[in-house]
């Protein structure tokens, strides 16, 4: 295997509505189904396979078979990346919707019939929606990470991936998220310690 390490450059009466769900904005199985069929054609178009972690992304492009790295146009730059063969059109250019480690980015030729790449993300706690700007997008709040995948995490980092997870699923059941919650528990707990005041008109913002 031939490789190169990138050197380059909301009262007593609380508001309901945020606090429920309403028919409207249930799941809907069947167009959830055809946006995941919808999600996977997309992606097939592409000329790679891409995979991500929280951390960091890899990229599958096959190329011709006997190609070797010397063959290869490959520009790996903090926000940018260019693969191809040299003097043809590239297979696959653009801008990346994050910047990268460069120094922990790597590519290589496997078996002489693809480039493997490894980007690291430099913000380690968001997903990204594609490689390219410019091709199409998943719905990174359809990802629900393997939990042999956390497990590699640090307890800090775990607890912050986890929440943010969490989070995500509750904003699209129309729910309040954890912290929302907490200001919601703690309201409630004053309340409870002052029965005497009047709360009808507070408004507890979410």
């Amino acid at each position: 295997m031939e490789g190169h390490k990138s050197n380059a450059g909301t009262g007593q009466q609380t508001n309901q509505s945020s606090l429920t769900m309403s028919a409207s904005d249930a799941p809907d199985p069947v167009a959830d189904a055809a946006a995941r069929a919808k999600e996977i054609a997309e992606q097939a178009t592409l000329p790679y396979v891409w995979k991500q972690t929280i951390g960091d992304v890899d990229i599958s492009v096959p190329i011709p078979a006997g190609t070797r790295a010397r063959d290869l146009d490959i520009v790996m730059q903090s926000k940018k990346l260019k693969v191809g063969l040299k003097g043809k059109e590239p297979i696959m250019e653009g801008e990346l919707p994050k910047s990268i480690r460069l120094d922990e980015s790597t590519w290589s030729v496997e078996d002489q019939k693809s480039i493997e790449i490894h980007l690291e993300k430099t913000n380690q706690m968001e997903w990204w929606p594609h490689v390219l700007t410019h091709h199409p997008a998943i719905d990174t709040s359809k990802i629900n990470p393997e939990n042999s995948n956390l497990s590699d995490l640090d307890g800090e980092t775990r607890a912050m991936v986890e929440k943010m997870m969490f989070d995500q699923r509750q904003k699209e059941m129309g729910l309040p998220t954890s912290d929302e919650q907490k200001k919601l528990d703690m309201f409630n707990k004053f309340k409870a310690q002052h029965p005497e005041m009047d709360f009808s008109g507070a408004n507890l913002s979410m």
